[in-house]
């Protein structure tokens, strides 16, 4: 029961918060190489069309299994609370495609973030089940999460998107909780607790690990 009323009191805050919102954000993805307007860490990113796309090609320079990740983050764009928006496009390579977001970045080892797995879209058992994925570096990594509470910071994504295909993301942020929905899903992929203390307005942007991803459409709309 208790579990029951702590979900629903963090649904009610959602929808509090989500009644009042400032006006969207939408960073230039075309300005992704001037240093004025983006700051790019541990990775290379350049522009290019995609499927009539106008997107973001970000590829990482290491690996989160060394500490290192790619992020690539529009100046003067802070959120502490509200919804991020964007297209994804990774690759049906197993091991070779994680993108998704970063938010309340502190420095390039402190931060949350919401990435996925294309290639565990539609793979078997258990696999499938590691398609999304929540951390909130540098304490609760994917590796931590995954021996310390198996199964709750990463589920499958439904429905399943085509795993070399661009697919909607929207992620949802509260001071307390997480919400990620794929393409026109009514029902969220994955519903988290947020691992750290939110609170305090810092940069938001693309996050990309071990190899490449495609993005586009970034929105981001904050809580008010």
């Amino acid at each position: 029961m208790k579990i029951i009323v702590l979900t629903l009191a963090l649904g009610c805050l959602g929808l509090t918060q989500v009644s009042a919102q400032e006006k969207p954000d939408t960073p230039d993805l075309a300005a992704v190489t001037d240093a004025k307007s983006w700051k790019i860490v541990h990775a290379t990113a350049e522009t290019r069309d995609a499927d009539g796309k106008r997107a973001v090609r970000l590829v990482a320079e290491g690996d989160s299994a060394n500490g290192v990740v790619g992020l690539a983050l529009p100046m003067r764009l802070l959120f502490n609370t509200g919804i991020i928006e964007i297209d994804l496009k990774g690759k049906n390579v197993r091991q070779r495609s994680f993108l998704g977001v970063a938010f309340n970045v502190a420095d390039e080892k402190t931060f949350e973030a919401v990435y996925f797995r294309p290639f565990n879209f539609k793979a078997a058992e258990p696999m499938r089940n590691r398609a999304v994925q929540y951390v909130a570096w540098p304490v609760n990594t994917w590796e931590q999460l995954r021996k310390s509470a198996p199964g709750q910071f990463e589920k499958l994504v439904n429905p399943v998107p085509d795993p070399d295909g661009w697919f909607h993301a929207r992620i949802e942020v509260t001071d307390n909780q997480v919400r990620i929905f794929v393409n026109d899903a009514k029902e969220p992929s994955l519903v988290t607790i947020r691992l750290v203390n939110g609170g305090i307005r810092r940069p938001v942007g693309l996050f990309v690990d071990s190899a490449e991803g495609l993005y586009a459409n970034l929105k981001v709309t904050s809580f008010k």
